[in-house]
């Protein structure tokens, strides 16, 4: 992955998070800190874009296709009763 140069001023208290996540080996530099800090925020992002695309798409349903949706709800949910989440 190629890396860009950023130079910025941040807020103590987000410094010090950083540093912790280094100290904490939960990263192997502030860069990296930055970084993953920056994919959870992204991650949060798609699942809120997620979920409006999934509630205007079921809000667009015709009555007919809507009936066909949670026709497939009651199979699928009906099909996950029968299987043991347990076995390996």
């Amino acid at each position: 992955m190629q890396r860009k140069k950023l130079s910025t001023t941040i807020g103590a208290g987000n410094y010090s998070y950083l540093r912790n996540m280094v100290k904490a080996g939960r990263a192997a530099s502030v860069g990296e800190a930055v970084d993953r800090a920056v994919e959870v925020a992204r991650r949060l992002d798609n699942r809120v874009t997620l979920e409006q695309q999934t509630a205007n798409y079921f809000k667009g349903l015709t009555a007919t296709a809507a009936a066909e949706e949670t026709s497939l709800e009651d199979v699928l949910s009906a099909a996950t009763q029968e299987i043991d989440f347990d076995q390996p």
